[in-house]
């Protein structure tokens, strides 16, 4: 049976938080990739993995609210850092997606070690971020 999201319910509250989040998120991680001022290798190629990671986490929790934002980043940082080492590998099907904006924003392009710091990084910061919606919101 699935559960009846109503405006009193506190789920409703909290996926619209989430969800708000989400539109604050989005946009910052999509900006990362074409900002040009001061620290803009940074920001294309480093903050866009933090805000990439708090992205899913968010769209997961979006979309199942009852799971454990815990295991979610925890499920989130595997994932991506299978995609990491995924950029290792160059096939030709690869190489198609990557050359759409899409698939370098999805998949990237260029194995670095220095990304993994950022996925830590977003990953408890987008923990500890649906952590907090959750407590201000159901509790």
């Amino acid at each position: 049976m699935i559960p009846q999201i109503t405006r009193n319910n506190p789920d409703f509250s909290y996926r619209v938080t989430i969800l708000t989040a989400l539109l604050v998120v989005t946009p910052l991680g999509f900006a990362s990739k074409f900002y040009q001022g001061p620290a803009a290798w940074w920001f294309n190629n480093h903050f866009g993995g933090f805000m990439y990671e708090i992205f899913w986490i968010l769209l997961i929790i979006l979309m199942w609210p009852n799971l454990s934002s815990l295991w979610v980043a925890v499920g989130v940082f595997l994932v991506t850092c299978f995609l990491e080492f995924l950029q290792l590998w160059h096939p030709p099907f690869l190489q198609l997606i990557r050359s759409t904006f899409l698939g370098r924003t999805l998949i990237g392009t260029s194995f670095t070690w220095w990304d993994f710091l950022y996925y830590i990084l977003g990953c408890t910061i987008g923990w500890v971020w649906v952590s907090y919606l959750k407590t201000k919101t159901i509790s």
